[in-house]
């Protein structure tokens, strides 16, 4: 529906509109909405149990409140551009090109909105989600912001590490092929790390003394001798054939790397229902997104092409007023009362069972005896501290059969449960969803996994390289030429290596975390609605094709996306990093507005009339000069005056800013975004972010991580009502430590 809000027949016509919604989802920035009359305190007095989501770029206060809200001025105003300084190589920011934050932001919208609905229902209280593409960008930042941090403050304990131009992890390592292709492993565990060199015969480096233990506690030397030996062995073979015996041995993490286009034919992402075929007016056949998760018990629908513009679909009906129920109140999160179980590991799953805790759910994280093998990944359990947040954790062994009943009480109390096995692992445990559903018909069960459960990936190990590889992402960001055609000598597989290792980031695990979160209060939401309890399965290969959805679909004529420059800087001349005085700024120019706006400002009315930039098209093919042009003008400019210079003419821009620069000397993000936490040891301070959404304006302060086992006793006696004698003898057993 078109509605011209300037008006006051438009704004009338929105609030008719509003007042018989259940939910208002606004993208205006705060100062907008309330000349416009869309602000929620306004729509509030008209719908006193509406539920209103409020979108923006950097949130509606603090001082960037009016900034531009598009994902490239918030990632380089939050540090994510200077991130991936050093993957090509020189020194300065790099262009981010997979769109994560308003990935993330478009699923803490659907996560927030519903929850706030279920609450509605429960309480009759409306409520204000408020999420932004820069809170969207904080659950990506896994570790860097911490580590920083501890540097400084405990330079004994956490002396620098590495640098910008590292090679990649062994685990970790992207492999050259005898085709060119390159294949991407992801063998972060020493049994995944084994099952690699059994399948490419390197197994016998353990009968050399210099590989006793792990890769982390050999010397460089044989580090590095061990990684030229794997260059060497893969270059041996063909892509498909190296992709065949991996297969076949079943427990190595790895798959090619390719583009999104590429991926569009992947049978896992086909066989379980990521990709949908339509037919459209205008384009004939699409292959595009299919549906997020699947619901089994209330699967959705992938819908029809969109509406043309003023093109209503449905009748307004006022929907039925909302029943108050006992239940949890305004002032708490709105999943208050919900009760989570967590079997997972690592980061995907873990953390999006964290930010179920972010909207007031109880957590218990179920930990095997030892704990999460991330709680002793890196310095500090830096990691475990993120995906920890807010949660109860308890220790059990669940090999045992004492241990499994003891998830057997926890799933008929829960709510949700989570966990990310591979098939046929909880059938292993008797905790598989056929079993947990007989005690607890309404338990939403929600399997996270690699590949989904229907292709044939589906029992195959992944870890965060792999989707970044598989699904397009990785490429996108290492940039034209990367991987070159041919390697030839050790040292160009090294460099191709490095770059594509710095390229394929760690996003694809958070990336698949907001779906757990999405997908998780998608199935509370339906049970509210229909009764069902049902099992849901999320695996992070389709996780991903949402974070890539501006290319995730295909047509006959379809213009390719745009790929950032051979200097990762830029989509072009008139998106891209320019250098100013001793800082960045990023400059966006998309329409022939803002470029007159930004001709205006220069006082160039010679390059406004120029007949090489136009229009886009005249720009687009004149880029090196206009590249020349633009940097002319920067380069004279301290970087935040340019930026306000421009904001104030109109033009999307930003300065780019060190992740460093966040904690230590940023009004905006100190006041907003981030408080100061014990680490999960309890021996450090460091200063975290906060969760991707706020309620009611609220942001609660932040619970310190768990430590391990640390809520064994609450939970067992308190949850669990198991008596003092029981909770001794499960002690003694070692079922519990």
């Amino acid at each position: 529906a078109t509605i011209e809000l300037g008006t006051p027949e438009g704004r009338e016509e929105l609030h008719s509109l509003a007042a018989k919604a259940d939910a208002v989802i606004c993208g205006f920035p705060e100062a907008q909405a309330r000349e416009l009359a869309v602000d929620f305190g306004t729509l509030r007095t008209l719908k006193d149990d509406l539920v209103y989501c409020h979108i923006t770029g950097f949130g509606p206060k603090g001082p960037y409140a009016g900034y531009p809200g598009h994902e490239a001025v918030v990632a380089a105003k939050s540090g994510r551009m200077m991130s991936f300084e050093g993957t090509p190589p020189r020194e300065g920011p790099v262009y981010a090109a997979v769109q994560v934050g308003s990935h993330a932001c478009a699923m803490s919208t659907v996560a927030g909105t519903l929850a706030a609905i279920f609450d509605r229902d429960r309480t009759g209280h409306g409520r204000l989600i408020e999420t932004s593409i820069l809170q969207g960008l904080l659950p990506y930042e896994l570790g860097a912001l911490v580590s920083l941090q501890m540097m400084e403050r405990y330079p004994e304990q956490f002396p620098p590490v590495g640098d910008l131009y590292r090679m990649p992890t062994l685990n970790y390592h992207p492999l050259p092929t005898k085709d060119g292709t390159w294949i991407q492993a992801g063998n972060l565990l020493q049994h995944l790390f084994d099952n690699f060199l059994a399948a490419t015969d390197l197994f016998d480096i353990y009968a050399d003394p210099r590989y006793t233990g792990g890769p982390m506690t050999w010397t460089d030397e044989a580090r590095e001798a061990l990684r030229d030996r794997m260059l060497l062995r893969m270059a041996e073979k063909t892509s498909d054939e190296w992709m065949d015996i991996f297969v076949e041995n079943g427990g190595v993490a790895a798959t090619r790397f390719r583009s999104t286009q590429d991926s569009m034919v992947d049978q896992d992402l086909i066989m379980n229902g990521h990709l949908a075929e339509q037919e459209h007016p205008g384009l004939g056949s699409v292959r595009q997104l299919g549906l997020l998760t699947r619901l089994t018990q209330t699967p959705g629908k992938v819908g029809g092409p969109g509406p043309a513009v003023g093109e209503r679909r449905t009748a307004w009906d006022a929907s039925a007023a909302p029943t108050p129920k006992n239940g949890a109140t305004a002032a708490k999160g709105p999943l208050a009362g919900v009760t989570v179980v967590e079997l997972a590991t690592v980061i995907a799953a873990p953390l999006g069972a964290s930010l179920l805790a972010d909207l007031g759910a109880r957590v218990i994280k179920v930990e095997i005896i030892g704990g999460d093998p991330y709680r002793w990944m890196g310095a500090g359990s830096i990691g475990a501290s993120k995906t920890n947040a807010g949660k109860e954790s308890i220790s059990l062994d669940l090999k045992s059969e004492a241990g499994q009943g003891v998830i057997h009480k926890l799933a008929a109390k829960a709510d949700i449960l989570i966990h990310n096995y591979r098939p046929g692992v909880p059938e292993r445990l008797g905790i598989s969803y056929e079993e947990l559903k007989e005690l607890n018909p309404a338990l939403i069960y929600v399997s996270v996994n690699g590949y989904g459960p229907d292709g044939p990936g589906a029992h195959r190990p992944s870890t965060h390289p792999i989707p970044g590889a598989a699904i397009g992402g990785a490429l996108m960001q290492a940039g034209p030429g990367t991987p070159p055609p041919r390697n030839d000598t050790v040292e160009q597989m090294r460099e191709t290596a490095r770059r594509l290792f710095r390229a394929n980031e760690a996003n694809p695990d958070p990336n698949t975390s907001m779906v757990v979160l999405s997908s998780s209060v998608l199935g509370l939401f339906a049970r509210h609605t229909t009764g069902k309890g049902q099992k849901i399965y999320v695996d992070m290969l389709g996780a991903n094709t949402y974070a890539n959805a501006d290319d995730f679909i295909a047509y006959e004529g379809k213009v390719p996306r745009p790929e950032p420059d051979a200097d990762l800087l830029g989509l072009n001349a008139t998106h891209r990093l320019y250098q100013a005085d001793e800082s960045w700024l990023f400059l966006g120019l998309p329409t022939d507005e803002e470029w007159r706006r930004f001709c205006e400002l220069t006082g160039s009315d010679a390059l406004a009339t120029d007949p090489r930039f136009a229009t886009h098209d005249a720009r687009k093919a004149n880029e090196d000069a206009l590249d020349a042009l633009i940097e002319g003008w920067t380069s004279q400019r301290e970087a935040w005056a340019a930026m306000h210079e421009l904001q104030a003419a109109g033009v999307i821009a930003s300065v780019v800013s060190n992740v460093e620069d966040l904690i230590t000397r940023d009004p905006h993000m100190r006041e907003r975004h981030f408080e100061d936490v014990e680490d999960i040891s309890g021996e450090f301070v460091h200063t975290i972010h906060r969760q991707p959404s706020r309620i009611d304006g609220q942001t609660p302060p932040l619970k310190r991580p768990p430590t391990l086992g640390e809520h064994n006793e609450a939970v067992f006696k308190g949850l669990l009502g198991v008596s003092d004698d029981d909770y001794v003898e499960l002690l003694a057993g070692e079922v519990i430590n």
